[in-house]
């Protein structure tokens, strides 16, 4: 009886043996289980939603006057007055500058009594020819005379108004370079006149956004030490390409009542192309280039899935998804050097940033 109680002892220890193993290869796998669920891998990622995309051109353009001149004189002469402050407006037609004009006074005068006397030696042979006392030529030759007096005199009323300078147009001329009493030629500078309500605002854009401007395009710009940020409309296209810098050139107009814009000043310019409403947008970090093309990471039941996709217009810190995600997908921003297709990970969803960032 005592041997097969030690025979059952016996027994019951060795499988105890048998099954110790089995229980410690159970708790290693339970252990090993959770450790793995303790150390799952967290990231970042955004859900995606359609917002409003505004599509901009960033450039640098210069501000022009609306018109400018040189202002300048015709004829060679010595100034004899004035008429205009620096740094004011005039209208149209004030007089700015007079110059010399005496001795063309002198001429006229001559010549309109040349012309008195050639009218009436017209008028004596017109009623001698009515009575055929002078030929035919006689007359003709007297009322030639008559008009190239006419002609002399026209030419030099015309030499005298050319010594009354007016503006052009009604605007702001700048520094006078001249003083009453100097003697001034037709390459001599007086002043600069502008007309700066509205401006001209002149930029250049590269070529492959030929076709996407036009009139009527709405620009914004900004400008250096002013917080103001002002808008034009794009009134002109330049039709050809600079071979030189694969650049064409547009103008647009902007109303100036204020005066704050002034001509030559350098401008920060927005150029609106294009407005879509439902975009796809992703952080530029979450797009990762492949020798394919570009893919990102989605979290889909709690692991990575890779998507190929096509990306559309680029702002500062987001891309435009065109195809391969649709509207509530959830994408992978952070860990992407880390994460491998299929891996279980826990995404910690972040708010979308709503605002727009212009084009590059």
């Amino acid at each position: 009886m005592f041997k097969n109680k030690n025979l059952i002892l016996k027994n019951k220890g060795l499988y105890f043996l048998l099954l110790f193993p089995l229980f410690f290869s159970c708790g290693e796998r339970e252990q090993g289980s959770a450790l793995r669920n303790t150390t799952m891998l967290v990231v970042d990622g955004i859900v995606l939603h359609p917002r409003e995309l505004e599509e901009k051109l960033r450039v640098t353009g210069t501000i022009l006057a609306n018109e400018e001149v040189d202002i300048r004189t015709e004829i060679s002469g010595r100034i004899t007055s004035i008429n205009f402050s620096e740094d004011s407006r005039v209208n149209k037609g004030d007089l700015l500058v007079r110059i010399n004009d005496s001795e063309l006074q002198a001429q006229l005068k001559k010549l309109e009594l040349e012309k008195k006397l050639a009218e009436d030696d017209v008028f004596r042979k017109t009623k001698l020819l009515e009575m055929n006392a002078v030929s035919q030529e006689e007359y003709d030759v007297a009322v030639n005379q008559l008009g190239i007096i006419e002609a002399e005199i026209e030419l030099l009323r015309s030499q005298i108004a050319k010594c009354n300078i007016t503006a052009p147009f009604s605007g702001k001329v700048g520094l006078r370079m001249v003083s009453p009493g100097a003697y001034v030629s037709p390459a001599t500078l007086i002043t600069h006149l502008q007309d700066y309500d509205p401006v001209r605002v002149e930029f250049a854009v590269q070529e492959k956004y030929q076709g996407r401007i036009d009139k009527g395009t709405l620009i914004r710009f900004e400008l250096v030490g002013i917080d103001s940020i002002f808008s034009g409309k794009v009134y002109a296209v330049d039709s050809r390409i600079n071979q030189g810098t694969r650049t064409f050139t547009v103008r647009a107009y902007c109303s100036n009542g204020k005066f704050m814009l002034v001509p030559g000043a350098f401008a920060r310019v927005e150029v609106f192309l294009a407005n879509i409403p439902d975009a796809l947008l992703v952080p530029s970090e979450a797009i990762i280039p492949d020798i394919r093309g570009e893919k990102i990471f989605l979290a889909k039941n709690g692991h990575v899935r890779p998507v190929y996709v096509k990306s559309g217009m680029r702002t500062e810190r987001e891309v435009e998804i065109v195809q391969g995600v649709m509207a509530g997908d959830t994408v992978i921003t952070t860990g992407l050097l880390q994460i491998r297709e299929n891996m279980p990970i826990q995404v910690n969803i972040l708010p979308v940033n709503n605002s727009m960032q212009p084009a590059q």
